[in-house]
């Protein structure tokens, strides 16, 4: 694609056709302007950190690409969320791809037992080292790599890599016992 003359660009980017045909298109698939902003954004983010950016010859193509991914990423982190709102039902919401469940408030009894679990799981990682369970949560909960989490606490790859496994194994550990 050409970009039209006059038009601004922005690492071989033309931002008109980003802003407004790339944008519309992202729009009518999430069928949220907010949500199709965070795509958007997101993945000119990647565009823009990916390495080797200057030798794509064709960043439009790539750029397309490059969202169809973050709308996969999108919805699978959206699949870890589920309402627990009896109002929120999914009952004309499209289902996507089948994965929704119909009915999405739990029972009371599948609450509780949610708890215990969770319980159970906090009184685990309690038992951790202070830096074991840092770098689990830096992991786990934050989503950070374990190269960022080396960097952000000057330790080495290897020892976040052991921390991460200890405390892996202490939660399969206990996974065991429980199952029993």
């Amino acid at each position: 694609m050409k970009p039209a003359t006059g038009t601004a660009l922005w690492c071989g980017l033309d931002l008109g056709w980003v802003y407004s045909d790339l944008l519309s298109s992202i729009a009518r698939k999430t069928r949220c302007s907010h949500r199709a902003r965070d795509i958007l954004h997101d993945a000119l983010l990647r565009f823009v950190l990916s390495p080797g950016r200057d030798a794509i010859r064709q960043p439009h193509a790539y750029l397309r690409t490059v969202v169809g991914n973050v709308l996969a990423d999108h919805h699978h982190e959206s699949l870890r969320y589920l309402s627990l709102d009896d109002s929120d039902s999914f009952e004309g919401r499209r289902n996507f791809a089948g994965l929704l469940p119909t009915d999405a408030a739990p029972s009371a009894e599948r609450l509780a037992d949610l708890q215990q679990r969770l319980k159970a799981v906090q009184r685990i990682l309690d038992c951790l080292p202070p830096r074991c369970r840092e770098v689990f949560w830096m992991f786990r909960i934050e989503g950070a790599s374990q190269p960022e989490i080396a960097t952000r606490l000057g330790i080495s790859l290897n020892m976040v890599e052991r921390h991460v496994m200890r405390a892996l194994v202490d939660l399969r550990s206990a996974r065991e016992l429980l199952a029993q």
